[in-house]
């Protein structure tokens, strides 16, 4: 098996996952400290603890480095949305900095992992005569 940094970047994205369908507030704890907003965030965190979960199936268990290279990219793409999105609804500048800096440091996270897997599976692939 291939992409080891990815397939590990994916298992780690899938536990949130689960953490984020068994405790969805902790997301609206994170954006505002409005108890009514909170509760507004729970069904966006349980779609992003679906959502993970789905993504980083194919991230872990996918056969091919096409898969797995597709399903970080999504991850990383998602991340900075969820960013940017989520930052735009923070309460505080606090609330704010907290959100991104775990969104676009996980997309961080997950660009290095597959950068460094794909320069390992080039590296592996070259023949020398």
């Amino acid at each position: 098996m291939t992409f080891t940094l990815s397939r590990i970047m994916s298992t780690a994205t899938a536990t949130y996952g689960g953490y984020a369908l068994a405790v969805p507030r902790h997301l609206g704890r994170a954006v505002t400290s409005d108890p009514v907003k909170q509760a507004d965030l729970d069904v966006l965190a349980q779609t992003f603890g679906a959502r993970d979960l789905a993504i980083s199936s194919l991230g872990v268990f996918g056969r091919s480095d096409k898969t797995v290279t597709a399903a970080m990219l999504l991850r990383i793409v998602l991340d900075v949305a969820d960013g940017l999105i989520l930052s735009a609804r923070a309460d505080s500048d606090d609330a704010r900095t907290r959100v991104l800096g775990v969104t676009l440091g996980w997309a961080g996270l997950n660009a290095l992992a597959l950068v460094i897997d794909r320069r390992r599976a080039r590296k592996g692939r070259l023949v020398v005569v």
